[in-house]
C-alpha cells in the first residue's frame, strides 16, 4: 500500500474544471504583468446584499455558532417553502426542504441517493461539468444527449434523442434551466415533454434551477409547476447566484418528505449541517428582492454590451443568451483554419492577450468542442476591453 494508491472513485474524476483556467490566468498575470480580464468567473461580481450580511453579523454577535439540524434551521426551511409556493404554487411543506452547504452538495446528495454502480444517468451535452464527475465517482455511467445548435435560435433540447437513450439501466435524467454554459432558457414545451417522458418511464428527474432569476428573454418552465412533482422530481436551487452569496455555500433541495429524510441521514454523516450563521443571513435574502431586481437589470445591460461587441468579430457566431450570465459563442471556424483545439485557443488567448474564457469541452462531452464560454458577470468597461482583445487575437490568427 502506498499513499499514492488512490481509490477507484477518486481516479474516475478528471479534475478538469473552470478553475484550471483561473490558475493559468493567475500565472500569466504574475509572470507577464498583464492585467487579466476574467470572463471565466461563474459568480456575480457584486458583494452579498447588505441585509444578508447584517443578519449574519447579528447571528455571530448573538453566539449562533453551534451545530444546527442536518436539515437546516426550521425558519429557513419554512422561508424557502413559502418563497417557492409564492412563485410556483407548488404546495411545498417545510419538511420537503433540506438546506445544504451549496447547490453542489445538494446535487451530490441527490446522485448519492440514487446512483448504483452500472446505473446510467442521462445528461444533456453540453452541461455543467460536476454532473458527470459525480456520476462517474459513484460508479455510474453518464449518457449524453446532444443539444441542437442554431445560430438564430441558440441551443435546444433534443427530446427525441432523450427517448432513444432511455433503457433498463437508466436511473436519472438531469436538467439545468436556465442553462450553464449556453445561457439558454429552454422552451417550456421541451421541458413539459421531458417531464412527461420521465414520469412515463418511471425515472427520477434532477432539476437544477440555480439561475432561475437570471432571465432576460423567454419564459421559464419550472418542474415544480407540475402538481405531480413529488412522484419524480428532485429540485435543486440555492442562494449563491440570486443573492450573490457564492462564498456562503448555501443550497437546498425540494423533494417529497421521505426523500428529504434520507438526504438528512446522508448529510449528518457527510457534513453534519450547513453553517449556522450563514443560514441566519439567508433568512434576510427573502427581504432583498429589490436588490436582486437591480442586479438582474445590470446583468441584462452587460449581456447586451457583450453581445454587441462579440458581433463585431466576424469569425465567430454568437446567440444572445436568454438567461444565466453566460455567452457561448461558436469559434469552430477559427479552430478549423488554425488546427487548434478549443483548449489550445483558450490557453493562448490568456497567454497572449490576458483574457480568460472557458473552453466548451469542459462541459462534456463534445458538443462544446467548437464553443467557448464567457461570463458577463464583470463590469461593462472590462467587457468592451476584453472582447476587443479577443478580436485582435482572432484577427491575428485569421489574417494571412
Amino acid at each position: 500500500m502506498s499513499i499514492d494508491n488512490f481509490s477507484v472513485a477518486s481516479l474516475s474524476i478528471s479534475g478538469e474544471s473552470t478553475l484550471v483556467y483561473q490558475d493559468i490566468a493567475r500565472r500569466v498575470q504574475k509572470e507577464k504583468g498583464i492585467r487579466v480580464i476574467n470572463f471565466g468567473i461563474g459568480q456575480p461580481d457584486l458583494p452579498t446584499f447588505k441585509k444578508i450580511r447584517e443578519e449574519a453579523k447579528r447571528a455571530l454577535d448573538e453566539g449562533f455558532t453551534g451545530y444546527t439540524s442536518a436539515y437546516g434551521i426550521d425558519e429557513l426551511r419554512s422561508k424557502i417553502a413559502e418563497h417557492i409556493n409564492s412563485k410556483y404554487n407548488a404546495g411545498v411543506k417545510k419538511d420537503e426542504v433540506i438546506v445544504t452547504p451549496g447547490a453542489k452538495t445538494a446535487l451530490y446528495l441527490a446522485f448519492l441517493l440514487y446512483v448504483n454502480p452500472g446505473d446510467e444517468v442521462i445528461l444533456f451535452d453540453p452541461s455543467f461539468y460536476s454532473y458527470s464527475e459525480v456520476v462517474k465517482m459513484l460508479g455510474g455511467k453518464p449518457v449524453y444527449v446532444r443539444m441542437k445548435w442554431d445560430e438564430e435560435k441558440g441551443f435546444s433540447l433534443n427530446v427525441d434523442e432523450l427517448e432513444e437513450k432511455i433503457n433498463s439501466k437508466t436511473k436519472l435524467v438531469v436538467l439545468n434551466n436556465p442553462h450553464n454554459p449556453t445561457g439558454m432558457v429552454f422552451d417550456p414545451k421541451e421541458i413539459e415533454r421531458i417531464m412527461e417522458i420521465v414520469k412515463e418511464r418511471k425515472l427520477v428527474l434532477i432539476s437544477d434551477e440555480i439561475y432561475d432569476y437570471f432571465i432576460y428573454n423567454g419564459k421559464m418552465k419550472s418542474v415544480l409547476e407540475d402538481p405531480d412533482w413529488r412522484s419524480y422530481v428532485i429540485y435543486i436551487n440555492g442562494f449563491s447566484k440570486t443573492f450573490s452569496m457564492t462564498g456562503w455555500r448555501l443550497g437546498y433541495v425540494i423533494a417529497k418528505e421521505n426523500v428529504i429524510k434520507k438526504m438528512a441521514s446522508l448529510a449528518a454523516d457527510i457534513y453534519t449541517c450547513p453553517t449556522s450563521f450563514a443560514q441566519k443571513g439567508a433568512l434576510a435574502a427573502f427581504d432583498s428582492f429589490d436588490d436582486v431586481k437591480e442586479m438582474i437589470k445590470l446583468f441584462e445591460r452587460r449581456r447586451d454590451v457583450m453581445y454587441s461587441e462579440l458581433k463585431k468579430i466576424k469569425w465567430i457566431k454568437v446567440f444572445r443568451s436568454q438567461g444565466a450570465f453566460y455567452m457561448f459563442p461558436y469559434v469552430g471556424d477559427i479552430l478549423k483554419k488554425t488546427g487548434m483545439s478549443v483548449k489550445d485557443f483558450v490557453i493562448k488567448l490568456i497567454e497572449e492577450k490576458g483574457v480568460t474564457t472557458i473552453p466548451g469541452e469542459v462541459f462534456p462531452l463534445d458538443v462544446g468542442k467548437d464553443f467557448i464560454r464567457l461570463s458577463f458577470a464583470v463590469n461593462e468597461n472590462d467587457i468592451i476591453e476584453g472582447v476587443k482583445r479577443m478580436g485582435e487575437y482572432i484577427n491575428m490568427l485569421m489574417t494571412p
